[in-house]
C-alpha cells in the first residue's frame, strides 16, 4: 500500500469495534496482519513504540484464560498503556447491572474494552452501549483475535496466504467460525471435517462462502478427515469439548474418535504442512503427541503471535 492508502486505512480503523472478522474488509484484515508483523519486528529489535501511552484498556473476563489475559496485558504495557483485569465478580454485572449501564459507565473511564465471555450477544450489546472500541476476546460464536494471529503466523511461515489450503479437523466451534471467515476474506481454500451433529453454524458457513466467492477462496464441509486434509498446507484442530461443554466430554470422545490428528492422518497433507492448535491442547485426544511436538508443529509461534496481533488491533482502534 502507498503511504496515503496506509494513512487512510489507519484513519478508517480508529474508534472501530473488533467483534468479528466478518465486519472487516479483506484489505483491513491484511493491514492488521502487516501491522502485527511490524510491531513484532520492533519489539524483537528492542525499539520502544508506545502509541497508547496514557491510555487504559478494561479487560472483562467471564471465562478464564491464560493466553488472552497475559497477551492483552503485556501488549497494552508494551504499547505504553495500562490494562485493568476485571472478573465478573469484580463488576456489578455479576449483581444484576445491565450491560448497557456497564458499557456507558466504563466508557467514561477507559479508552477501550476487551471482553472474554460466553454469549456473543453480550459482546454485541456491550459494543452498542459503549462509546469506546470493544474487542472480542472470545465468545461461544467466534474467536477473531486468535484467527488474526493464526493467519499472521501462516503468512510468516509460508510467505503468502492467498491460494493456500487450510484443513480443520474437529468440532464446528467458535474457532472454526473465525478461521472460516478469515480464510474466505483472505482468499484461502478451507476444508472442515466434523462428525454429524457437530457442524459449524450454517449462517457462518453461508457468509464465508459468499465472501470466498469474492476473493477466489473456497469452503468444503465433509465428514471425512482424509478428504479434508488431502494436500493441505495447514492442518488445524481444537479440543473436542470447549469450555462450557465439559459435561459432554465422554459423549464427544465417542463422536470424535476417528477425528484425531495423528501421524497416519497427517500423511495425507503436504509434507511441509503446518500444524496449528489454538491451545490449550488435550494431548493424545484431538491430537497425538507426535504431531503436537513434531517438526511441522508451530503451536507456540501462533501462541506468541496473539501478543502481536492483539497489539495491532489495540493500536489501530485505540491509537
Amino acid at each position: 500500500m502507498s503511504e496515503t492508502l496506509l494513512q487512510d486505512m489507519a484513519a478508517s480503523l480508529k474508534g472501530r469495534d473488533f467483534l468479528g472478522l466478518v465486519d472487516y474488509k479483506p484489505e483491513e484484515i491484511r493491514y492488521l496482519i502487516d501491522l502485527a508483523i511490524d510491531l513484532k519486528k520492533k519489539q524483537k529489535a528492542g525499539d520502544s513504540h508506545q502509541p497508547l501511552k496514557g491510555k487504559t484498556l478494561g479487560m472483562i473476563f467471564e471465562k478464564s484464560s491464560t493466553r488472552t489475559r497475559v497477551s492483552f496485558e503485556v501488549g497494552m504495557y508494551q504499547l505504553g498503556g495500562h490494562a485493568l483485569f476485571l472478573s465478573k465478580n469484580d463488576l456489578q454485572l455479576g449483581r444484576g447491572e445491565t450491560i448497557w449501564d456497564t458499557a456507558q459507565t466504563m466508557s467514561r473511564y477507559l479508552d477501550g474494552i476487551m471482553i472474554r465471555t460466553y454469549a456473543h450477544r453480550t459482546v454485541i450489546d456491550l459494543a452498542r452501549g459503549a462509546t469506546v472500541p470493544v474487542i472480542n476476546g472470545l465468545t461461544d460464536r467466534s474467536h477473531p483475535c486468535q484467527a488474526l494471529a493464526d493467519y499472521q503466523t501462516v503468512l510468516e511461515k509460508k510467505g503468502k496466504l492467498e491460494g493456500l489450503k487450510i484443513a480443520y479437523i474437529g468440532d464446528g466451534n467458535n474457532m472454526v467460525h473465525s478461521l472460516m471467515m478469515g480464510a474466505a476474506k483472505l482468499g484461502l481454500h478451507m476444508a472442515v471435517a466434523s462428525p454429524e451433529g457437530y457442524d459449524p453454524d450454517q449462517e457462518v458457513v453461508k457468509n464465508s462462502r459468499e465472501n470466498a466467492a469474492l476473493t477466489g477462496g473456497s469452503l468444503l464441509l465433509t465428514r471425512d478427515p482424509k478428504e479434508a486434509i488431502a494436500d493441505a498446507d495447514v492442518v488445524y484442530t481444537d479440543v473436542w469439548a470447549s469450555m462450557g461443554f465439559e459435561a459432554e466430554q465422554k459423549e464427544r470422545e465417542i463422536a470424535f474418535a476417528s477425528y484425531q490428528v495423528n501421524e497416519e492422518l497427517a500423511r495425507y497433507a503436504k509434507k511441509d504442512y503446518l500444524f496449528m492448535h489454538c491451545l490449550p491442547a488435550h494431548r493424545g485426544e484431538e491430537v497425538s503427541e507426535g504431531v503436537l511436538e513434531g517438526p511441522n508443529s508451530i503451536i507456540f509461534d501462533q501462541a506468541e503471535n496473539r501478543l502481536h496481533a492483539q497489539k495491532a488491533v489495540m493500536a489501530a482502534l485505540m491509537g
